[in-house]
């Protein structure tokens, strides 16, 4: 009625204004109107007055007509009553405040009546804040669902007082809009154990409509605390927060990320939390039961196909316990790195003994062939034969009578020898010096047939395969060094910038979910969340370098043997080329930047930056091994690197795609198991065969010939041996791919490369102690010592603290606390296990076939 009158009121004074105006234009040629003017206005005022008394009056008729009740309210009493639309109830309540003493105060609500017209509205006004929710308490869950709680608890928000004491009041308003009778019931009760103490395990039950939070003091000598959130159950899924003592308090699933540090929980659940990052010493530990699980790995739900109906969210309570624990303070970091330090200068260390041991000795060695107060004159003997103690002499003297063999000059074992004297091998090394390409020699006709020639022969030496250029090899093998360095420049800092921006959105939005850490041992640096996983990273950056200081050293040494035409150098042992030597120390320099990259935060989106560069060196430890008897046929930087890019390119897809996707696993293990199939072939012939149309015609052929027209065995037997046990194992791991579909595509593509690069270790090492060749006492100690570093970093990389495969609540059930130093957990004991394991493999094949550095090539058998 108010309405309409003020309505009908504006109108009429509308049109009222216009009379008055359009009068008053027409008086201004007539002088009599202004009296009639003046009238006009008057009554037109005297209108306006009566109307605003009788809206005034009908105002306070429609006040009177809603009554309010105060009640003066006690705690710890249950209230019973009833509200209506036409009266409106507040409960005052009291209570004493003590600065020292912290005392929570919960508000719980019921609704008693299945079905209601409208809801109760509670509005709880303290001194500085203001709460308000409605029961039944509707919350939302994903594709707009509604859940309804009638059963609603809320703990208030702590205004801090600057007296010693001080009396506060609140007031609970009860109101509704339902013109019927509503029953509910009201209790206000104190929370005992509001305040948290350290190391004391507190328990408490808590539900979406019923969310806990407690408050935490920093005490004295504390400036960092874990808080750690711990259940029975996997589900119902909830979220622990810290947020700073201020008010309002954030503690519904529809707002708790708005303010503070979070992290989804099924089981387990840790925040490391620091002094400085609250002024007021002391935050809120709130622990919100959501009103779905999805976000932590549970079933969905059904979509529901009214979008407005309200579904039975059924029982959601769950049981927790918390406890806060001081972290580690600022001595145990000191100590974790002097720690990480330690360990890998000790390996610089006994590199520096060790290189001093061989110095002397090859010194020793040298005055025992080659005493300074003796000649041959004097002796009246001719210069010792090279193989009479096992080496050359470094004195310029010629070879012996024996003659030294060509084996391109023969098919079988009993190749035709052709003498050399020092002189044309120095010529031979000055005309390798000169200007000459690779692909000269590789267009000649002649010489692909003497290609044909010799790579099928049944028995290879390496000297059939090192008949290119040296320096063309050189720089051949240098651009692997100089391309990884470029790979690894342009794919660094892209990455850098990435994690960067990651663990600033972590910082800002307090968002824990978006990284997948062990938050149990999770050590913050500054702006890092987790330090002692990017510290633990060290070693292979520290064993990297001191890996490519080794193989300097020895490039260093061998070109000083070239300038002197040292023979050992120039015609025996194996071809030494260092380039893939260099890529390798460089390769694993780049694994740990950029796994300390990777852990600065951790998640499904970036964890190929941790495997790319291992891809890398699986792929260049397998190009090393199999170059060292095959330099001439070996790939080339380009191709290589090619392979491995595709590689990377099928990881990013499985890692994308691969996940539960049949026709992705179908797909992958027919690309799998076709490359098995080429690159044996091109192992089998050493590259003597074209992939063209003819191909099928000459395998059918082949197949006719051999083992239908007539039954002859292979060839080359121990090649055939190598390359069906390579396709027995690719192929078993192309089934368990498809049959398994792992969800860890990456580390399954890992998986793959180690076991064909420990596969080529093992059958090298085997047909060296075939052929009749030794492993001297230092590779021998490395192959031991790695073999057991292996075995010990796979135990602890298997432990699996985290898994990005999996929800970040799931993840966490797997978090352990530290064992080592209280610093470090198991995975960083596998960084610095791993980093010592493959420095150990670089050795192994640094050092593997040293013992024929005195044996001439065409003695030296390939395989």
């Amino acid at each position: 009625a108010a309405i309409s009158l003020v309505v009908g009121f504006r109108l009429r004074k509308t049109v009222s204004d216009k009379m008055v105006l359009r009068s008053y234009w027409k008086c201004r040629l007539k002088s009599s109107c202004f009296p009639l003017a003046r009238w006009i206005r008057t009554g037109l005022a005297a209108l306006f007055w009566f109307c605003v008394t009788q809206l005034v009056c009908g105002a306070g008729t429609l006040g009177e007509a809603k009554s309010v009740i105060q009640k003066d309210a006690e705690f710890d009493v249950t209230y019973h009553d009833t509200v209506i639309s036409e009266n409106q109830t507040i409960y005052a309540f009291n209570h004493t405040i003590s600065r020292n003493k912290t005392e929570g105060v919960r508000v719980t609500v019921d609704v008693l009546q299945q079905y209601l017209e409208s809801p109760i509205l509670f509005v709880i006004r303290q001194k500085q804040a203001v709460m308000s929710f409605q029961v039944p308490l509707i919350l939302r869950g994903l594709y707009q669902r509604k859940y309804p709680y009638k059963h609603v608890g809320r703990t208030l928000c702590q205004p801090p007082t600057r007296a010693a004491s001080e009396t506060q009041y609140f007031f609970v308003d009860v109101s509704t809009l339902s013109s019927q009778g509503t029953n509910y019931q009201l209790r206000v009760s104190r929370v005992e154990s509001f305040t948290l103490q350290t190391d004391k395990k507190f328990s408490f039950t808590a539900s979406p409509s019923q969310p806990q939070f407690f408050k935490y003091v920093f005490p004295d000598g504390v400036d960092t605390v874990i808080v750690k959130v711990n259940s029975d159950e996997n589900f119902p899924c909830s979220v622990m927060s810290i947020q700073d003592i201020q008010c309002p308090v954030f503690d519904l699933d529809n707002n708790v990320a708005f303010i503070g540090m979070y992290q989804t929980m099924t089981k387990k659940g840790a925040i490391t939390v620091q002094r400085k990052d609250f002024p007021s010493n002391s935050f809120y530990v709130v622990v919100v039961v959501k009103t779905e699980d999805e976000a932590c790995g549970g079933p969905l739900r059904f979509y529901p196909l009214q979008p407005d109906k309200l579904i039975d969210a059924g029982n959601r309570t769950k049981d927790l316990d918390v406890v806060v624990s001081p972290a580690i303070n600022s001595d145990k970091y000191v100590i974790g790195m002097l720690f990480c330090l330690g360990i890998f200068l000790s390996f610089y260390v006994l590199t520096l003994l060790v290189s001093c041991v061989e110095n002397k000795r090859m010194k020793r060695r040298e005055l025992f062939l080659n005493p300074p107060d003796m000649s041959p004159a004097e002796t009246g003997k001719t210069p010792a034969s090279p193989y009479e103690y096992g080496s050359f002499a470094d004195n310029g003297s010629t070879l012996s009578s024996e003659a030294v063999t060509d084996s391109a000059t023969s098919t079988d074992n009993n190749y035709g020898y052709l003498e050399r004297s020092l002189d044309s091998v120095a010529r031979s090394r000055q005309e390798s010096l000169s200007s000459v390409e690779e692909d000269d020699y590789d267009t000649l006709e002649d010489i692909d047939s003497d290609k044909n020639i010799v790579r099928t022969k049944k028995y290879l030496c390496v000297s059939d395969l090192a008949r290119k250029d040296k320096r063309i090899l050189n720089k051949k093998y240098q651009i692997y060094f100089w391309n990884i360095a470029t790979i690894a420049v342009f794919y660094a800092l892209p990455v850098i910038q990435l994690v960067i921006t990651y663990q600033t959105a972590v910082n800002v939005t307090g968002n824990q979910d978006i990284c997948y850490y062990n938050f149990l041992c999770a050590h913050p640096l500054g702006a890092l969340s987790a330090f002692n996983n990017i510290l633990s990273n060290l070693g292979y950056v520290m064993l990297g370098l001191l890996f490519l200081l080794i193989v300097l050293k020895r490039d260093v040494t061998h070109n000083r043997a070239l300038v002197r035409n040292d023979l050992n150098a120039l015609e025996c042992g194996i071809p030494k080329h260092f380039g893939v030597y260099y890529a390798m120390g460089t390769a694993l320099m780049m694994e740990g930047l950029l796994s300390a990259c990777y852990h600065v935060c951790p998640n499904y989106t970036n964890f190929q930056f941790d495997t790319s560069f291992m891809y890398m060196i699986a792929g260049l430890c397998m190009v090393k091994l199999y170059q060292k008897r095959h330099p001439d046929i070996n790939a080339s930087a380009y191709t290589a690197y090619a392979c491995l890019a595709a590689v990377i390119f099928f990881s990013v897809l499985g890692v994308v795609f691969g996940r539960g996707n049949t026709v992705f696993w179908i797909v992958f293990s027919v690309i799998h198991i076709l490359a098995t199939l080429l690159l044996s072939t091109q192992l089998y012939y050493m590259g003597r065969w074209r992939l063209d149309a003819g191909v099928m015609r000459r395998i059918v052929y082949v197949i006719y010939t051999d083992c239908i027209r007539q039954c002859s065995g292979p060839m080359y037997i121990d090649r055939m041996v190598l390359l069906v046990m390579g396709n027995i194992v690719n192929w078993s791991l192309a089934a368990y791919g498809l049959i398994e579909r792992p969800n860890d595509f990456a580390s399954y593509l890992l998986a793959i490369a180690i076991c064909n690069l420990l596969l080529y270790f093992a059958f090298y090492i085997i047909m060296k102690l075939r052929s009749g060749e030794r492993i001297k006492c230092l590779p021998l100690v490395c192959i031991l010592f790695t073999a057991v570093v292996w075995g010990f970093a796979l135990y602890f990389f298997f432990q699996g603290l985290s898994t990005w495969q999996k929800t970040p609540a799931e993840s966490r059930e797997h978090n352990r606390d530290c064992i080592l130093l209280s610093f470090f957990d198991d995975h960083d004991i596998w960084h610095f296990l791993s980093s010592i394991a493959m420095f150990g493999s670089f050795l192994v094949l640094l050092t593997m076939d040293d013992d024929l550095d005195t044996v001439q090539r065409d003695k030296i058998y390939v395989f």
